[in-house]
């Protein structure tokens, strides 16, 4: 499904030899600001002096006084929190960043700052500083400026220092300027003795020649502010700042005999010669970005041209590092016509500092000219956190169809189209057994249907208003049974629609090719007030009859579901423990009675993330990684695509240097993909082979790649999306999809080979129904391939806990191992998000045959689907993400007790790795153990050696 774009990597840590800073790598504090608070209570300081010096609005320095806890600020080997200061009537500010645990001198503080300063300018930089600990008299603190470039050793700026006492704060001032532009440039405090703690309240570099109106050409300084960053942006200065990209751009007041003229302002600048997609009007704006900020994009575009009335308008970014690595970011995307301006909005992140950044404007066809009015780029507004939804009158498994037994004929209802409705005796009287979990006990069905017959459209079936009836936020289930009449034409779908006033919603759609009942599911949820909502039943083709019965929409009771995960989960995710301690002479254990304390460090369910290479330029990024995933997948970096664009020119930088972060945190990797066989994906050099060079390209391509990687991806998704396409098949025939498999066996048999696609599990697709999933499975094992997994993608909306738990079922029974792949869940409101992922968690993890989880991305701007991340842009953690969290901790077991009389301790825990601490009046022991999966109906018994 959706895949992330590419990233880059910079290497942080440096070693020099004696005499200098050996920096090793950063301990990231991501705790939450309000929390850290009540960590320490603060020591009080008289004395405290006003920074008077400081003009807050021009500080490059973010979070300049620890408000946001320690966001943007990294302790450089050493340990640092935030705390809160003792008001008093002359204190300004109600924070300070405690560092602490330094074992040398130079440890300190540090932010980097490489994209707010800029050549030829001079900074002023004060400092309010204390120290606190075991001191006498009095130490220097120092501020110091590291300089990182690329082809060269590591340099030192000493900028000012002041002389602090115990208890007391001091303004540390001194001013910079670079001669030349470094690659990385980093700011840090630094000086007292080992030992003691360095006190931090504000930081403020600022540059004077903007607060005096004096700025220059080539001195601008960079803010963390909400100003337009793009210069000149409504072309008030002709066409200065601006270039064509592979075109010729014109100023204009007016075009097309004064019938185009600008959306505002005076003027707007035409791209016109345009031979290229590509091709389109930029600016460079290197230096006037900042990495690790989000920014938002917004312009007023419009198309030109004679064979073109609309065409597809892309705002990129274009970056380019010190080491010539190459990025485009895509920014944002709409379909411009040549009526009327229209507004082109989107938002970016930098993960690292690139020497170069060009905007742009392209997208249509060579020959249509694009024209803009205006771009502006500014640091993005924080978007407040999402309120729970309110929901008023619950009523969980309640049926909101008006008539659903059609007792009244057809009251309530009325046909879509010309077609005739009638009522018919016949349906089945049962629940469809997939609503039966969610409904709970209920009344037989009525037996009778709806009967839609003289259809002229595959739109036309029964219809019924239900507005009023549906809550905001509230997810539904929908259930029916649905047939059609006899018919020679072949498999027909049949899809339960609603229509909210002009959007179109998939309730659950099913495919049959007989006149037996089926059993229809699927689910919605409205999140934006509408004024209309019609649920309608439609699908096959012209002159079939569609036959419905028992039609149920209802909404679905969540936690009432999890309480019967949770006992699941119990029996499949825990194992009951025996540990036993030696006994005595006398054959009683001389430990009874003593305390042991069981405390569960990792829980071995895989859950991991998809990443790109540009994440790990982003040191919050993979802190929030490491900490929370143990696995990996690759999102673009490993797709034919990306490691070979061109015939023979090979790219696996970018999957090495991942792999090799992956390694160096004990993470797991699934290799995503070898092939994908959806023909939109292919890259051209593929598509335009013969027959016999495309079978031999196959057959490098799993050489190369397997060869390479032997015994380094755990799994591998041997060809992505069979269920969707059939490229390969098409043009080498039926057999090349086993024969990939085989291949890739031989080539590496350790690694297990996944087939993987979606919309298995929603039942919105007939295309990738469970049912067709296993029969692609069974035809590829016949043919000899090594399946050795099954992958569900899982990017789903609203789901149900029943309709996932039916797929995996009906999956289940084939006994490979099932693993969701790339699982992301979408709402604007992060509550409800956090409730869709806490949905889809429990089913998984409570499920046997279900033996990971991979989600499809985790931070904002680098996910395939908006409203789906759990860590917004700047590091904030959501609702969602929390939920996350929870869920990991829930699934940790801890305990304490006393050995008994027999020398053993019970307990039953979820498997993984624990630490057992045993107590007895003369020392304090701790042991490691492991608790495996084996067999769950016997206890596991472990011999505790002392």
């Amino acid at each position: 499904m959706g895949k992330i774009p590419c990233c880059c990597f910079t290497d942080r840590f440096l070693n020099r030899r004696k005499g200098t800073k050996s920096e090793g790598p950063p301990r990231l504090n991501m705790e939450n600001p309000q929390k850290t608070k009540a960590v320490e209570k603060s020591e009080n300081f008289p004395g405290t002096v006003k920074n008077s010096s400081a003009n807050h609005l021009n500080n490059i320095i973010n979070n300049h006084d620890f408000s946001q806890g320690l966001h943007s600020w990294h302790p450089n080997c050493c340990e640092s929190f935030v705390v809160s200061a003792e008001r008093d009537s002359n204190e300004s500010g109600s924070c300070y960043a405690v560092v602490k645990n330094r074992r040398e001198c130079w440890q300190g503080l540090e932010q980097d700052i490489t994209d707010r300063v800029s050549l030829g300018s001079t900074y002023s930089v004060s400092a309010c500083v204390g120290v606190s600990g075991s001191i006498d008299g009095s130490t220097d603190i120092i501020a110091t400026l590291k300089l990182e470039y690329a082809d060269s050793a590591t340099s030192y700026m000493f900028i000012g220092k002041t002389c602090v006492s115990k208890e007391r704060w001091e303004i540390l001032e001194g001013k910079f300027s670079l001669s030349t532009m470094p690659k990385r440039v980093v700011f840090y405090l630094e000086g007292p003795s080992p030992g003691v703690e360095l006190l931090i309240k504000s930081v403020v570099i600022s540059c004077p020649s903007n607060l005096n109106g004096h700025e220059g050409s080539g001195t601008r300084c960079v803010s963390a502010g909400d100003e337009n960053i793009i210069l000149n942006p409504t072309f008030d200065d002709g066409l200065n700042n601006w270039e064509g990209r592979g075109c010729k751009i014109i100023l204009h007041d007016a075009m097309a005999d004064g019938k185009i003229v600008p959306m505002s302002g005076k003027y707007f600048a035409c791209a016109t010669e345009r031979s290229q997609t590509w091709s389109g009007i930029q600016q460079q704006i290197t230096g006037r970005v900042q990495r690790k900020l989000a920014y938002e994009v917004s312009a007023v575009v419009r198309i030109f041209g004679n064979d073109v009335s609309k065409s597809d308008l892309r705002i990129t970014l274009w970056t380019q590092t010190s080491d010539f690595r190459e990025q485009y970011i895509g920014v944002a995307y709409v379909q411009a016509t040549d009526q009327d301006w229209t507004q082109l909005q989107g938002k970016f992140l930098l993960n690292n500092s690139p020497s170069k950044v060009v905007i742009y404007i392209e997208g249509p066809p060579a020959g249509t000219d694009i024209l803009l009015n205006s771009l502006t780029v500014k640091h993005a507004e924080k978007t407040p956190p999402s309120p729970a939804p309110v929901i008023d009158n619950l009523a969980f498994g309640v049926n909101i169809i008006e008539n659903s037994s059609l007792s009244n004929g057809t009251d309530g209802w009325f046909s879509l189209g010309s077609c005739t409705l009638s009522v018919k005796d016949g349906s089945p009287h049962i629940h469809p057994p997939i609503a039966r979990d969610s409904l709970g006990p209920q009344a037989p069905l009525s037996g009778r249907y709806i009967l839609a017959s003289n259809r002229t459209q595959t739109w036309m079936g029964p219809a019924q208003m239900i507005t009023d009836k549906i809550k905001l936020f509230l997810t539904y289930q929908v259930s029916a049974w649905v047939r059609i009449g006899s018919t020679g034409s072949g498999p027909q779908n049949i899809n339960v629609a609603l229509g909210v006033d002009s959007q179109w919603v998939n309730g659950g759609q099913v495919e049959t090719s007989d006149d037996r009942w089926h059993e229809i599911s699927g689910s919605f949820r409205i999140e934006k007030q509408p004024s209309k909502v019609m649920v309608y039943i439609q699908g096959p083709a012209p002159g079939v009859d569609l036959m419905i019965g028992g039609l149920q929409i209802f909404a679905v009771d969540r936690k009432s579901r999890f309480i019967q995960l949770k006992r699941q989960t119990d029996k499949i995710r825990k194992r009951d423990v025996v540990l036993k301690f030696p006994a005595s002479g006398s054959g009683a254990s001389s430990l009874s009675g003593s305390t042991v304390i069981i405390k569960q460090t990792l829980n071995t369910f895989p859950v991991g993330s998809c990443m790109s290479r540009s994440n790990l330029d982003n040191e919050d990024y993979v802190d929030f990684f490491i900490k929370n995933f143990n696995w990996a997948v690759f999102g673009n970096e490993l797709k034919w695509y990306w490691t070979e664009p061109q015939q023979g020119n090979l790219n696996y930088r970018d999957a090495d240097e991942m792999l090799d972060m992956c390694r160096a945190h004990n993470i797991e990797a699934r290799g995503h993909c070898i092939f994908w066989e959806v023909g939109s994906t292919v890259q051209q050099w593929v598509s335009s082979l013969s027959s016999g060079d495309l079978l031999a390209a196959v057959q490098n391509r799993l050489s190369d790649l397997l060869s390479r990687y032997k015994g380094k991806f755990r799994h591998y998704d041997v060809n992505n999306e069979m269920l969707h396409g059939s490229f390969y098949q098409d043009r080498l025939g039926k057999d090349i999809r086993a024969n990939m498999f085989k291949t890739a066996s031989n080539l590496d048999p350790s690694a297990a080979l996944f087939v993987n696609d979606y919309h298995v599990e929603d039942g919105r697709d007939p295309k990738s129904s469970p049912e067709k999933y296993v029969e692609q499975i069974l035809d590829l094992q016949e043919q000899g391939a090594s399946v050795g997994g099954i992958g569900i993608q899982g990017h789903i909306d609203s789901p149900v806990g029943p309709i996932v738990c039916s797929a995996l079922d009906k999956l289940g029974i084939l006994g490979l191992p099932i693993w969701f792949t790339e699982l992301d869940v979408s709402s604007v409101n992060e509550h409800v998000r956090a409730d869709d992922l806490e949905v889809m968690l429990r089913e998984a993890y409570a499920h046997a045959a279900v033996e990971g989880v991979m989600l499809w991305g985790f931070w904002e701007l680098f996910m395939s689907r908006e409203n789906s991340h759990l860590v917004d842009a700047e590091g904030d953690v959501n609702e969602a993400g929390k939920r996350l969290m929870d869920l990991k901790k829930e699934w940790l077991t801890h305990g304490h007790g006393h050995v008994d009389e027999q020398g053993e301790f019970k307990f039953r825990g979820y498997h993984g790795s624990y630490d057992v601490v045993i107590v007895t009046a003369s020392k304090k022991i701790t042991k490691r153990i492991v608790v495996d999966k084996g067999d769950s109906d016997s206890p596991l018994i472990i011999p505790i050696d002392l």
